[in-house]
């Protein structure tokens, strides 16, 4: 008796359009159709930011709902995703440009994020996956760490306020306070990011403008990271101004680290391994990724490129499914995709593709997937 075929879908988000748990919905869709005895395995993915929890309750990770501060100190609701001494923290569901209805470059925080840590600490958590991606916020992760006990002081000894403005007036920084238990923790941060801290490919300069700084504010965003890095270097010993990836969410992946102890890794490699892709590529006859467009940036490590990298290692052709395709068939060959097809492949109407981009990407799937497994 033949098996069935087995097909992996592994998307992530088409931003601004379609969640990844949508898009893999709407790719499956359109492959039952046609092979309707096929076994579709739905791992959608993530960077490290929106959808990242998603992706770890897709993959059998169990929602602890926690309600906490958003960016503007109004109360969120949001999910921590735990399995076993594992939690998966997002901080788009406490600090995300789509919590506010009105942009706060200078004081828009981070607290939320602390409380979430504290929420998978009191849960038991022995190790904490932080995704950092779409954050609203360019405070350094200050809010997350007064969140979890740190004292960030002015000159007359008083609490710093909210926002990235603020940490211009950073005297010290008191970790006596500090919630003893996520010494005990791993804290890992997952970003998609290598911008440094400060400087002109800094999280101000790069990131301020998206989340609505002026060329104004985000000098200003700049010149208090650029205190706040070094009262973390003088008080703790902790030099994070050019790292790496210390860019990452408005900065907060510095404050993580510099007081946390947190490390940084490549977001899209650590979700893979979160929903187990590696076991659902065993046998599988083909693996669909994709994101909103398969360009550039998709080559330099995203998470439809980390797909594409696991399948061609078990041996699994790949294809990518995407709102828009911008690489050549050359550049799409080098990247060890099998094809590569936009939403404009079935419907040449672009308004209709950003305005139904679900049903297109059914029709898309059904089209194209048959011939590479028949």
């Amino acid at each position: 008796m033949l098996l069935p075929v087995r097909i992996v879908v592994a998307p992530d988000s088409f931003k601004g359009s379609l969640a990844a748990e949508d898009v893999a919905v709407a790719i499956s869709e359109g492959i039952a159709r046609v092979l309707p005895d096929a076994e579709l395995l739905l791992r959608p993915i993530a960077d490290g930011g929106e959808g990242t929890v998603a992706a770890a309750l897709r993959a059998g990770y169990v929602p602890l709902p926690a309600r906490v501060a958003g960016p503007d100190g109004r109360p969120v609701d949001a999910v921590v995703a735990r399995d076993g001494d594992t939690a998966v923290v997002e901080l788009a569901t406490a600090a995300g440009l789509g919590q506010l209805s009105e942009l706060a470059p200078l004081t828009a925080g981070t607290f939320g994020v602390g409380e979430l840590l504290r929420a998978a600490l009191d849960d038991g958590a022995r190790r904490i996956v932080l995704g950092i991606g779409g954050s609203a916020t360019t405070d350094g992760g200050a809010g997350m760490l007064q969140a979890l006990g740190v004292r960030l002081l002015d000159g007359d000894g008083g609490e710093l306020p909210p926002g990235g403005a603020a940490l211009a007036g950073l005297d010290r920084v008191d970790v006596s306070g500090l919630d003893p238990r996520i010494r005990d923790v791993e804290l890992v941060v997952a970003s998609d990011v290598d911008n440094p801290l400060t400087g002109p490919a800094g999280a101000a300069a790069v990131f301020g403008p998206q989340k609505g700084a002026s060329p104004a504010d985000v000098a200003v965003l700049d010149a208090a990271l650029t205190r706040y890095a070094a009262v973390l270097a003088r008080d703790l010993g902790a030099d994070v101004a050019a790292m790496p990836g210390a860019g990452g969410a408005g900065g907060t992946a510095a404050g993580a680290v510099a007081v946390l102890g947190a490390r940084v890794v490549s977001g899209a490699g650590l979700i893979c391994d979160l929903v187990g892709l590696d076991d659902a590529l065993e046998g599988a006859a083909l693996a669909i990724t994709g994101e909103g467009a398969i360009d550039e940036q998709t080559l330099r490590g995203k998470a439809p490129a980390e797909v594409a990298r696991r399948a061609r290692k078990a041996g699994v052709p790949c294809l990518a499914l995407a709102g828009v395709v911008r690489l050549s068939a050359e550049q799409v060959a080098a990247a060890g995709l099998a094809g590569a097809h936009g939403l404009t492949d079935v419907e040449p109407d672009l308004a209709r593709c950003l305005a139904e981009p679900a049903p297109i990407l059914t029709r898309l799937a059904a089209d194209v997937v048959p011939p590479l497994v028949g």
